[in-house]
């Protein structure tokens, strides 16, 4: 695979089986409805696992354009490779939500709440403030990048097995720091299923909330921007 499509297929199948983990508890009449946060979470590591292990060869498994740009940043990869890899999140995370709903499409038409449906695809906070959202998405994002820069680093790699460590940590996040915002910690991960969110023809489907949206774009590129610049500071410490 080239690294537009293994970020395409590893992208794709993160959001299919991270968004259907919150489809299966937020929707109505599913086996998994209200199972709770702690499924969430767990469903949205194994997520992580299966599509960071899958493209972990063939392009490095970024799945997340925040990571993209901490890498373009350290001298990792080319600036010249961004629009691969943005463009093949971008458009494996729409993929990705559109499974989803075709996989509950019955059970969408089942669900009166349109928060729920809107959940099934991108983040929602718990409180609406601004500020403190975006806040709490870069300081997430920041843990997330940062620690996956050392999960990766030369002297640690473990190639495809890093899909592992990279689970857990996003586990880690969801349990910990996942209640403010939903834990977007990945522009495509949130932007690219509400696109998805507002051209599907999803019965009484509400808002796609465009008003909140750039707070899980810029909150993660900050984030990982930061978490870049602080590990290279150490790095050379």
């Amino acid at each position: 695979m080239n690294i537009f499509t293994s970020e395409l297929i590893g992208t794709a199948i993160l959001i299919v089986l991270g968004n259907g983990v919150v489809a299966n508890v937020v929707l109505s009449k599913t086996k998994g409805h209200n199972s709770g946060w702690i499924v969430i979470t767990f469903g949205w590591a194994m997520a992580v696992f299966a599509g960071v292990f899958i493209s972990s060869k063939a392009s490095g498994a970024h799945l997340n354009p925040a990571v993209t740009l901490a890498l373009v940043w350290l001298a990792k990869i080319e600036p010249g490779l961004i629009l691969q890899y943005i463009g093949g999140q971008m458009l494996g995370a729409m993929l990705g939500s559109l499974l989803v709903w075709l996989i509950y499409k019955q059970h969408y038409s089942q669900t009166e709440d349109t928060v729920a449906k809107l959940a099934t695809f991108s983040t929602i906070p718990a409180i609406r403030n601004p500020f403190h959202n975006l806040l709490t998405e870069t300081l997430a994002t920041f843990i997330f990048i940062l620690a996956v820069l050392f999960i990766i680093a030369p002297d640690n790699s473990l190639g495809a097995l890093d899909a592992l460590p990279v689970a857990l940590l996003v586990l880690a996040i969801g349990l910990s720091l996942g209640g403010a915002t939903g834990y977007a910690i990945n522009p495509a991960r949130d932007l690219g299923p509400r696109i998805m969110h507002a051209i599907l023809p999803i019965g009484k489907k509400g808002s796609s909330d465009w008003a909140y949206s750039w707070v899980p774009v810029v909150g993660p590129v900050a984030g990982g921007l930061l978490a870049a610049i602080v590990f290279k500071w150490i790095s050379k410490g």
